[in-house]
């Protein structure tokens, strides 16, 4: 199921766009309603299935129509044992749905992946708290042993890389590193920020990375931020640094609201998707490797489409 030989972003000349907002969009676009946010229980139906097709198509043709790559993030992000547990899945539910979501991600590549709009796979990962606030959290070996068994399937499962996403404290970035590792399989590190840009559990962006590398030999094919507004994280950016080489992708949020805010709002709050492309635009003078766009919270295809259209041309003029 791999591509095998088709580098990853960090490696190759190609830049990648991904998806939006899944959730948001299901919830307050489609009217579906998910349990504790899990848009993988939609695949346990035909129904379910369909609808999780046609959302990453739309996106899909927007890569086609840019003639960039594609990273096809499985719809996985709630598919651990904690939250599984809280809708009535367990180990081995969990086991089959993770498998089913990377076989969905397969066909879809067997569909539209070329040489022009290369495809790849990477097995999504959330943590196993709040994605907002660091509770409950976990040493680095309990991390490591927590979320190695999403790992494992997707790597069986031949997933060209695994993305964790909305990270909010390190120690469970570094047991994730080291559970890629442990079955070679490449990985991909994605903090969230709070306003002040900096991890809802007080590193910097620059210490987080720091102690995830020192503490795996730098494992992670390289970093992203998502789950946050592009004016909460770019004064950070303006820092000097090696640092930021090893950010290579970007997901922001719709909203400058706070993770509080947008944790009590009812509504979405969708900003103006022509404003984010343009703010993507300027991120690309600041991340030096950037290589993947997307959105996160509140993000749909309107906001890629921007995104594509202010980014993309400037990510490719000053990457020749």
């Amino acid at each position: 199921m791999s591509t095998g030989n088709l580098p990853l972003p960090h490696h190759g000349k190609v830049k990648f766009i991904t998806d939006g907002g899944l959730e948001t969009t299901l919830i307050f676009h489609d009217g579906i309603e998910l349990p504790h946010f899990a848009s993988f229980d939609l695949l346990k139906t035909d129904a379910g299935c369909a609808r999780i097709t046609a959302y990453y198509e739309r996106y899909l043709d927007l890569a086609k129509q840019a003639q960039a790559g594609f990273i096809l993030e499985s719809p996985t992000w709630r598919a651990n044992r904690d939250w599984g547990a809280r809708i009535g899945y367990d180990e081995d539910d969990l086991a089959d749905i993770n498998r089913k979501a990377i076989g969905l991600m397969a066909e879809l590549r067997y569909r539209y992946h070329s040489d022009a709009t290369p495809c790849l796979i990477s097995g999504n990962i959330g943590p196993r708290g709040d994605g907002y606030v660091p509770s409950d959290r976990m040493t680095i070996n309990q991390a490591r042993a927590y979320h190695a068994p999403q790992i494992v399937t997707f790597a069986k499962a031949g997933v060209d890389m695994v993305s964790v996403v909305t990270i909010n404290y390190p120690e469970e970035a570094i047991g994730i590193a080291l559970a890629c590792r442990d079955v070679d399989i490449p990985c991909v590190i994605s903090f969230t920020v709070e306003t002040d840009g900096n991890l809802p559990s007080g590193e910097t962006i620059r210490d987080a990375i720091a102690m995830v590398d020192a503490e795996t030999g730098a494992y992670p094919a390289y970093y992203m931020i998502n789950c946050a507004h592009p004016d909460h994280f770019r004064d950070r950016l303006e820092e000097s640094g090696d640092w930021k080489t090893r950010i290579c992708g970007v997901r922001a949020n719709a909203s400058r609201q706070s993770h509080a805010e947008l944790d009590a709002s009812t509504h979405l709050d969708d900003g103006d998707p022509e404003e984010l492309g343009q703010l993507y635009h300027d991120l690309v003078d600041l991340l030096p490797n950037l290589a993947v766009i997307g959105g996160c919270c509140g993000t749909d295809h309107r906001h890629v489409a921007a995104m594509t259209k202010h980014a993309l041309p400037r990510l490719l003029a000053a990457r020749a």
